[in-house]
């Protein structure tokens, strides 16, 4: 699955959920997919880079949506999974 179909998927998941998919949620979920980042702090660091409006408090309710929509684990460093029929 390239990079492009996961994030069309996550985007779809977090529609599905009622999120609103904001230019600066999409620039953290291809930091996410393109960057092994352990911690928000990496995933906030490598964010501003493209974005410098994008908070740290941004990340973290990102981050926290993600996992709470089951897109993503913190035991998998902030790495986003495709498993066989769910994201894990």
């Amino acid at each position: 699955m390239s990079l492009q179909d996961k994030k069309s998927y996550i985007l779809r998941e977090l529609k599905k959920g009622g999120c609103r998919i904001t230019s600066q949620r999409q620039i953290l979920i291809d930091v996410i997919l393109k960057d092994q980042c352990c911690s928000c702090k990496e995933i906030y660091y490598q964010a501003i880079k493209e974005d410098p409006t994008i908070g740290m408090a941004t990340v973290y309710r990102m981050v926290k949506t993600l996992e709470e929509a089951g897109l993503i684990q913190r035991k998998n460093m902030y790495r986003i999974d495709f498993g066989e029929e769910k994201v894990c």
